[in-house]
């Protein structure tokens, strides 16, 4: 009988050890019936094993987002400035001129806006006057002006870009400084004798003003650009110098005229 008991406690022990290797504790000290393969699979499963990756993706999603926004806006940069060079390409008239337009209307508001209180409204009647000579005269006429510049002296050294230079003083510029002055006063409604006076007052200051602000941006721009994005170049430089003439050119008439 001692002898059934001993080997009936022996099985006991047997089974019992056998049951303990079989099954795995859970983080609550409770035995836990699956095999340790299975629970470690579960174990990685559970949400907050994922917690990096999710973050770590949420990152990566940000900055991919910045530097799509990014190349996004330098690719219509890009893309504006092809489509603007192959219209000066297939159009160089209308589009030189378009150009020069934009660029009389922007002035010509901004020289309404120095002056004027914020209670005044502008002249909206001036600013179409420069944007119709912007788009009708001195646009197709820089069109023009810089290709047979680049006919007569096809060189761009120092020598051929300083008589480029002096052309443009001499010959284009008092040429058309007398245009827009004569143009916009009789677009005003003056006479050949109002428009005479307005002339002999404003024509030799201006020109005077130009010979100090044109030969340097002449001088880049002939020297420096290709022919046929010279008249851009001009225009760019001319956003300043068309502040002032249009100032000028909306002067009240001369008081020897006037009275």
């Amino acid at each position: 009988m001692t002898g059934a008991l001993f080997r009936n406690a022996a099985s006991d022990a047997a089974r019992i050890f056998r049951l303990q290797r079989a099954t795995t504790t859970n983080p609550f000290g409770k035995l836990d019936p699956l095999p340790i393969g299975e629970n470690i699979r579960r174990l990685q499963s559970r949400p907050f094993y994922r917690t990096p990756q999710f973050l770590g993706k949420a990152k990566e999603t940000g900055v991919s987002g910045f530097c799509s926004f990014s190349t996004s806006s330098t690719v219509s940069t890009a893309g504006f400035i092809s489509w603007y060079l192959g219209m000066v390409k297939s159009r160089p008239v209308l589009t030189k001129s378009v150009t020069s337009s934009l660029i009389y209307i922007a002035a010509d508001l901004s020289s309404q806006t120095i002056p004027q209180a914020s209670v005044e409204s502008y002249d909206l009647v001036r600013t179409a006057r420069m944007a119709g000579y912007g788009l009708l005269i001195l646009g197709p006429t820089l069109h023009y002006w810089f290709n047979f510049m680049s006919r007569l002296f096809p060189k761009r050294d120092l020598i051929t870009t300083f008589k480029k230079m002096a052309m443009g003083q001499t010959v284009y510029g008092p040429a058309m400084n007398v245009v827009f002055f004569s143009l916009n006063a009789a677009l005003q409604g003056e006479n050949g004798s109002e428009i005479v006076a307005r002339l002999k007052r404003d024509l030799l200051p201006t020109m005077l003003n130009g010979v100090m602000y044109w030969p340097l941006c002449d001088f880049i721009t002939f020297k420096f650009c290709p022919v046929h994005l010279q008249p851009l170049v001009s225009n760019s430089f001319s956003y300043l110098w068309t502040i002032y003439i249009t100032y000028m050119a909306s002067r009240a008439k001369p008081t020897a005229i006037s009275s």
